[in-house]
């Protein structure tokens, strides 16, 4: 998509990582953000914008987003037709860049035909990045199938069933053939899956090793659904990069994840919709039990990330009409952190993770992706969180959402 040219004039800015706010203008030149500060007189074909004094950010990254998740049962999602579940994506999308979402990571499900249609402009969109379906052992968090159900299941849209180092290889380099931003495979137990416990690591050493190996020599990274220390230790000891949940996470591997440079995507919103929602939506027995576990634990392993020094991102990870509640996600983030902390996981930290410097951050070079808000997000965090609060949402140099 083309990018547009735009200047935003009296803007208290926020640059993605320092606690300042700079006062200034920001010119957008072709959807990159080419000046900062003293921008001087607008020039044909410009749009203008007076933020009024309003507080600007980088556009909000949201790194564990589901656009085929259009149900809390998943063999819903997994037996739905594909045409079905990408315009069931294209309002999920819209909704989300509409909260000021102006990028997005999906790791479990897209494919080369939603990202096409959201380069071509076809539908509002964040941009896109996408992992295909995530990989799951047999039994693993990516097996729908309860324990009495006599039903063949390989995979679907958002999972898939694939054992042993060669079969494994083979699915990594698919998912890179075709456009693939990262590979998402799951290493413990999970919520949502019916048979499986929480803690124990899933997938042989192996296995996860030929699964990084593989997205290393891409120049790419895994990212891995993992709760337990032992699971997490078992992920980044072969190599995975991201840690999505991390929920039971201790100090010690905290530590160790700093040590090898991994990264935290926590996922406080889907317990908390999940706790207060799960009869709306459907949620199993089993799964509200899960869910119990992991709700508390979640906040605290935010702080022994940070404490540890461990980069920490921000994902929604909801599934269903629980994708509403995707801003309550940034007020609980802020609430185990700080707005300072939640602020820099929504855009700096995120990008780091999606290894794009051009994301994430208000600089010449960067990408115009810009968020100006009603109030200081610093002092109020429910300037974002509140999702009745007014925005105007800037992708690509061009107004997505204006305030109303």
């Amino acid at each position: 998509m083309a990018g547009g040219d735009l200047v935003v004039r009296n803007a208290l800015v926020f640059d993605g990582v320092s606690a300042d706010l700079v006062e200034g203008a920001i010119r957008i030149v072709d959807g990159t953000i080419a000046e900062v500060g003293d921008v001087g007189a607008s020039r044909p074909g410009e749009q203008e914008i007076d933020a009024h004094g309003a507080v600007v950010t980088p556009g909000l990254i949201d790194a564990h987003f589901h656009a085929y998740a259009v149900s809390m049962i998943t063999s819903r999602i997994e037996s739905a037709y594909l045409s079905y579940l990408a315009l069931a994506a294209s309002l999920r999308l819209r909704d989300a860049l509409g909260r000021g979402f102006t990028t997005v990571r999906d790791v479990a499900g897209g494919d080369a035909g939603l990202s096409a249609a959201i380069d071509r402009g076809l539908i509002p969109s964040p941009r896109y990045f996408w992992t295909g379906a995530a990989l799951s052992q047999t039994g693993g968090h990516g097996d729908h199938r309860g324990a009495e159900d006599d039903v063949c299941f390989h995979g679907g849209h958002m999972c898939e069933l694939v054992d042993g180092v060669d079969a494994l290889r083979v699915a990594v380099r698919s998912r890179f053939h075709h456009g693939a931003h990262a590979i998402k495979i799951m290493t413990s137990g999970g919520v949502a899956s019916l048979t499986d416990p929480l803690r124990p690591a899933q997938y042989s050493a192996e296995e996860v090793r030929a699964v990084t190996e593989e997205a290393g020599r891409r120049g790419s990274y895994v990212a891995a659904h993992s709760y337990s220390p032992e699971s997490i230790r078992h992920s980044i000891e072969n190599g995975v990069r991201s840690i999505e949940h991390g929920n039971l996470l201790d100090p010690e591997t905290a530590a160790a994840m700093a040590a090898a440079g991994a990264v935290l995507v926590p996922t406080l919103a889907a317990y908390d919709a999940m706790d207060r929602r799960g009869d709306e939506v459907g949620l199993s027995p089993v799964s509200a039990a899960k869910n119990k576990q992991v709700l508390e634990a979640g906040k605290y392993a935010v702080r022994f990330a940070l404490d540890a020094g461990v980069t920490v991102g921000f994902g929604s990870d909801l599934m269903g009409d629980l994708a509403s509640d995707q801003l309550v996600g940034v007020r609980l983030q802020a609430e185990a952190s700080s707005p300072l902390d939640a602020l820099r996981s929504l855009t700096s930290a995120n990008a780091e993770l999606l290894q794009r410097d051009d994301l994430g951050r208000i600089a010449a070079g960067a990408l115009g992706d810009l968020v100006i808000w009603s109030g200081n997000p610093l002092e109020d965090i429910a300037v974002i969180s509140d999702e009745g609060r007014a925005r105007t949402v800037v992708s690509r140099g061009r107004v997505a959402v204006a305030a109303s």
